[in-house]
């Protein structure tokens, strides 16, 4: 008889993470997955977002721009998602790899020239430059370190779908 223990680094539960590498090593389609969201007006410019099972996450603009300063706004969410998608990576690969992380933060600036969005000008609309700062404290060696930063730099799905083209189909139905 063989007793399952479980092990766990970082929070991660190790084995839960062996189990999806194994299942997808069997069966490549369980790699393809879907994620949805749907999105409510609620007024003004608030909006709230509902994925899977759990409660709205609100979104509001800044006073400056005419909303009423409730939420976070669009573009701060996405860098809360870059933020967030880079902190899942550290945590999973540092989990695999063995190394414990003791404090990680992850601080995130990005420019927008708002003329666009104003109408006052044309071209890009979106964030000109996006900076992301990781502050990792492990007893790991910094050498170890350097390659789980380029492991997650390199695998990030936000990371990857800000730095590449995406096609983006917004229909009117």
């Amino acid at each position: 008889m063989t007793a399952e223990v479980s092990h766990s680094l970082n929070d991660v539960a190790i084995e839960a993470v062996g189990a999806l590498v194994e299942a997808i090593g069997r069966d490549e389609a369980k790699a393809r997955t879907t994620w949805a969201a749907h999105v409510t007006w609620t007024g003004g410019f608030r909006s709230e977002a509902r994925v899977r099972g759990f409660d709205p996450t609100p979104s509001d603009e800044p006073a400056g721009l005419g909303g009423g300063d409730t939420a976070a706004n669009p573009v701060e969410q996405l860098l809360s998602a870059l933020g967030n998608c880079l902190a899942v990576g550290y945590a999973a690969n540092a989990t695999v790899a063995g190394i414990a992380i003791d404090r990680l933060t992850v601080d995130l600036k990005g420019d927008i020239d708002l003329r666009v969005f104003l109408g006052l000008a044309e071209g890009h609309a979106g964030f000109g430059s996006i900076t992301a700062r990781v502050h990792l404290d492990s007893p790991a060696p910094r050498e170890a370190l350097e390659e789980l930063h380029r492991k997650v730099v390199a695998t990030s799905p936000v990371g990857h779908t800000l730095r590449n083209p995406v096609p983006v189909d917004v229909e009117l139905v």
